[in-house]
């Protein structure tokens, strides 16, 4: 019993030991999808805007509300005088309730709720908008935590493979192959891959430090950690099938529309409020002390329509017009301005393979083949030590050069996913 007790408090302090440890390294990496679904849920600046559409949506209640039904009490019939010396204020007077109602012709109500929708529709197609917006900026901070990753990835194996050449020199120079100053100067060149690794995790912990700020979380940057693909994609179509794709899918140019559909509605509504609306009123009456023998108890009818000979909402009716050409101008110019996105963000992409292409079939290959058979030939005496060191220096380059245009490239491939308005490359 004794020893299985222990046994169980090994295991106990293992378990702890083990979820110490999983605290201190943080959870699994997030993915991009993970990223982005954090971010549409916590980001402050999306929430904030997404109220907005709430509200647009609340003030359609406001534009249906029928008007208000009128209730009246009016006395009449009360003494101001005694009537032959005798004071009985109360004897004449007799209460008239009534009721009345404004009755809107023309479909006001109508009218007013159908721009009230169209405004809640403009407020939605702006917040996608926003988050289009928002999302290709997540984008970017996020291609910049891969690419950091991938540079300080690089940035070891440099200093690793650097360190083996140092250990064989060293090697070299103790049994006297190798002079000391020589040796020195190979020694003095391992602080460039100290300096360069040393900023390659700064620029990765701001570059995560960045992506938090988006995801408004306090989550520890050693805890955090984001995984993906660091590579570019081939595969281009046609300039015309994005301009396809943006003209069915790019919010703001749909909310450019609706607001030209809003500022239509919105002058039928102007047009209709310069129309008469009724008023429509009753009343019952009950005194005793009227002549008429039949007429102790009376009911009325009244109708009260206004005169609108000076006040036809002249104003509003040419506003609304002109504000139709305007927002068709906004619409148009919108348009336009979707179709340069679009423009730019397919040549950055082009120009970004354009340069790619020799790196990842060519380059990079001839790099590492003149670093391994210069290195080689160093060591046997068939170069110079400046020989030596430039290839290492050529292939720290090449390799530097390629993962920037990759992660060039994948920037510009979130611009293009933002011009056309939907994830059209990954």
């Amino acid at each position: 019993m004794r020893r299985a007790g222990r046994l169980l408090a090994v295991a106990g302090c293992a378990c702890l030991l083990a979820v110490s440890m999983h605290a201190q390294g943080g959870g699994a990496a997030l993915t991009w999808d993970q990223v982005k679904a954090r971010f549409e849920a916590n980001n402050p600046t999306l929430r904030a805007d997404q109220s907005n559409v709430e509200e647009m949506r609340a003030q359609e209640i406001t534009a249906n509300l029928r008007p208000n039904p009128q209730i009246g009490l009016t006395v009449d019939g009360t003494q101001i005088a005694p009537n032959n010396g005798v004071w009985e204020p109360l004897a004449g007077t007799f209460l008239v309730p009534s009721i009345s109602y404004l009755h809107e012709r023309d479909h006001k109500r109508e009218l007013r709720q159908k721009s009230a929708q169209e405004g809640t529709q403009i407020a939605a197609s702006q917040h996608e908008d926003l988050e289009r917006t928002l999302l290709f900026t997540l984008r970017s901070a996020f291609v910049q935590v891969l690419q950091a990753k991938a540079i300080v990835d690089l940035s070891k194996q440099e200093l690793d493979y650097y360190d083996r050449i140092i250990d064989i020199s060293h090697e070299r120079w103790v049994k006297g192959d190798l002079a000391e100053i020589d040796f020195e100067r190979i020694d003095l060149q391992r602080v460039q891959y100290e300096s360069d690794l040393q900023t390659a995790e700064v620029n990765l912990r701001t570059a995560k430090i960045q992506l938090l700020q988006f995801l408004d979380e306090r989550t520890p940057i050693d805890q955090f950690d984001v995984q993906g693909t660091f590579d570019f994609n081939d595969q281009l179509q046609s300039l015309d099938t994005y301009h396809q794709m943006a003209l069915d899918n790019r919010p703001d140019l749909r909310a450019a529309l609706e607001s030209v559909q809003q500022a239509n509605t919105n002058h039928k509504l102007a047009i209709a409020n310069g129309s008469t609306d009724p008023t429509f009123g009753g009343w019952y009456t009950y005194n005793a002390s009227t002549n008429n023998t039949y007429g102790n108890q009376t009911l009325g009818l009244s109708v009260q329509v206004p005169l609108r000979i000076f006040d036809r909402n002249q104003g509003e009716k040419l506003r609304t017009q002109i504000d139709i050409a305007k927002n068709q101008e906004e619409a148009d110019a919108t348009r336009a301005q979707m179709f340069n996105d679009v423009d730019s963000a397919y040549t950055q992409v082009n120009s970004s393979l354009i340069l790619l292409r020799p790196y990842h079939d060519k380059y990079l290959a001839e790099a590492q083949k003149v670093r391994e058979t210069v290195t080689y030939a160093w060591q046997h005496g068939g170069a110079s030590l400046m020989d030596f060191l430039n290839a290492q220096s050529d292939y720290r380059n090449v390799q530097m050069a390629y993962l920037q245009l990759v992660g060039a490239w994948m920037t510009a491939a979130a611009q293009l996913n933002q011009a056309v308005g939907h994830e059209v490359m990954q």
